[in-house]
This record gives C-alpha cells, sequence and structure tokens, in this order.
C-alpha cells in the first residue's frame, strides 16, 4: 500500500534521532522519496513530513494566487519560513531538531501519525488529545464510520 496510515510513538536517541515506523519507510522507498520535505502544520502543533511533490502541491495552490496579493504573501511566509528539507539517516533514522522540537513541543518520545499522501511528528500526548477531540466533532455531528 503505498499511503501513510497509522500511528507509532518512538523514543528519541541521545544522538536526538527517532526511527522512523517501517511501513512508513516502506512507502518513501515505494514512492522514491529520498529527500524529506518538512512543513510546520497550519492548524496543529504537528510538522508535516513527505517529498518533495507535498511542496509542490502547496507551491501550485499558492501559485494560483496573485503574487502581490497578501494570501499569496502569507501562504509563502507559512510554506517557505515554516518549511526545511531532511533525510533519513542509513538506519532509517530521522533527526529530531530543533526546528521539529520547539513547534511541537516533543522532547522524549515522537509520535508518527500516517496522513495518507504524508505523515506527520507530534508530541505523542498532544497528538492523543488532538485525536479525541476530533473524534468527539465527528460524534457530535453524527458521523459514523
Amino acid at each position: 500500500m503505498s499511503r501513510f496510515l497509522s500511528n507509532a510513538t518512538n523514543r528519541i536517541d541521545a544522538k536526538g534521532r527517532a526511527s522512523v515506523p517501517a511501513a512508513f519507510r516502506a512507502v518513501l522507498v515505494q514512492r522514491g522519496i529520498q529527500e524529506l520535505y518538512c512543513l510546520q502544520d497550519f492548524v496543529y502543533p504537528a510538522v508535516n513530513i513527505g517529498g518533495p511533490d507535498l511542496l509542490e502541491r502547496y507551491e501550485r495552490k499558492m501559485a494560483a494566487e496573485d503574487p502581490f496579493a497578501l494570501e499569496a504573501n502569507e501562504m509563502s511566509l507559512l510554506l517557505h519560513g515554516g518549511g526545511v528539507f531532511a533525510r533519513l539517516d542509513a538506519e532509517g533514522r530521522l533527526a529530531i531538531t530543533d526546528f521539529i522540537r520547539d513547534f511541537t513541543g516533543i522532547s522524549s518520545e515522537v509520535c508518527f501519525v500516517g496522513r495518507s499522501d504524508h505523515f506527520q511528528v507530534w508530541q505523542p500526548q498532544a497528538f492523543h488529545e488532538a485525536q479525541a477531540r476530533a473524534r468527539e466533532v465527528v460524534r457530535q455531528r453524527g458521523l459514523r464510520t
């Protein structure tokens, strides 16, 4: 399957790295993704991680705007000012950098969360709380699986 699904929490080692779940690494290999684009999420205290196509998707949306309009300027501020490139090491670990830690509050553990065409990294408790809130909103709307 070529989608990022499920979630897993892993410890961060003494060098500030965490193993990306094997299922997520398999999707990266299947999609031929070697360089990762990491973007601070616009809503949640999470960092979105995907291939160059993730950046390109946002840039296409931004290109549809007037480049001098406030919306395009704000999008660039978030997209380019809130994004970095990264790579996994040979053992499939991601460096949990200050860029990630400062935005998410991650300290000793990181929760990897599948989001279909990309994945996110979260502070574990923040993810579980956000997921519970989302479940409650869906329940209140009367949506069922």
